[in-house]
């Protein structure tokens, strides 16, 4: 996870979701990380923490090759429908201003710009905070966004985060 944070998320900033800083989040009570494996492989995985009425994306990443398959919106979808059942009324997140491609799929999934934040990511570049109100009835289920993609997500437990 680390890895793929470094690669595909933090490409040219610097390092700082490191395996310590996921193994602690994992282990944070009120987050929850989830993989979507594809043939043994991981195709990528989510981090979201959870407050009293809301819930902030920490992480998303997915692997190039598995990329527009369905995996990053199946792993957004598991969370929001988790968030809906833990009472959660809206879903934040911060994205690079150069990353459009990342932009264009969090609209896509209702996300909406709420701030620019100069200087976020290592005090040298902009993001922008996107949020998401959710609507109490999806028209799906969370059984159904997992069983129609051909991969499956696992929830990390947080007893089982090595040291």
């Amino acid at each position: 996870m680390a890895n793929m944070s470094r690669d595909l998320v933090e490409a040219g900033l610097g390092w700082s979701w490191t395996s310590g800083r996921i193994k602690q989040q994992i282990r944070c009570p009120d987050t929850v990380a989830i993989v979507a494996r594809r043939s043994h492989a991981m195709g990528g995985f989510a981090i979201m923490h959870y407050l009293t009425n809301e819930a902030h994306l920490n992480l998303l990443a997915v692997c190039p090759s598995c990329q527009r398959t369905g995996i990053g919106r199946g792993l957004v979808g598991w969370l929001e429908e988790s968030a809906r059942v833990a009472g959660i009324r809206h879903i934040h997140l911060e994205v690079r201003s150069t990353n459009c491609t990342a932009q264009a799929f969090y609209r896509s999934l209702g996300y909406e710009e709420a701030e620019l934040i100069p200087r976020y990511y290592n005090g040298r570049e902009t993001a922008i905070r996107m949020v998401h109100k959710l609507r109490r009835n999806a028209g799906f289920t969370q059984g159904e966004q997992i069983l129609n993609v051909p991969w499956g997500i696992l929830v990390i437990p947080a007893k089982n985060v090595p040291d």
